[in-house]
């Protein structure tokens, strides 16, 4: 069930779209995407709060949009939405623990780099950006 009206957070889903980022809407869509076991994969657990908007966003698009080496794919799921997709992403970022938004690098089928709430609260954007472009340059 979700948590918010759909014409709340349509404008915000579409904010990642048009940057390139695959809505995922069920579980078997995420399995799908994150079981795959070759090339690179950024998830971004998707939220209507103030660090998503000011933050988590705007470094994703940031970060894909001027790195030489970035992701072969590019998903979200939407906190408090899909629930099932969302658990279903949260059961592959194990063993951390759910975070809204967040932000997951995974090569090969195996997550390699993790940014959770407090990292994206806790730091101005262009740390994130940097953060993000150098797990590309690592990983991608």
């Amino acid at each position: 069930m979700a948590t918010y009206p759909e014409y709340m957070v349509a404008p915000i889903r579409q904010d990642l779209v048009e940057a390139g980022f695959e809505q995922l809407m069920t579980p078997e869509e995420v399995d799908s995407v994150l079981n795959e076991q070759s090339g690179t994969v950024l998830v971004a657990v998707n939220s209507v709060c103030g660090c998503a908007a000011a933050k988590a966003r705007p470094a994703l698009k940031m970060a894909v949009s001027s790195s030489d080496k970035k992701p072969a794919k590019l998903v979200t799921v939407f906190a408090g939405m899909e629930t099932e997709a969302v658990a279903k992403v949260r059961e592959h970022l194990l063993p951390y623990p759910p975070s809204s938004p967040a932000i997951a690098l995974f090569k090969d089928g195996e997550l390699v780099h993790m940014i959770e709430r407090y990292h994206i609260e806790g730091n101005d954007l262009m740390r994130i950006v940097n953060n993000l472009q150098g797990a590309f340059e690592e990983y991608c």
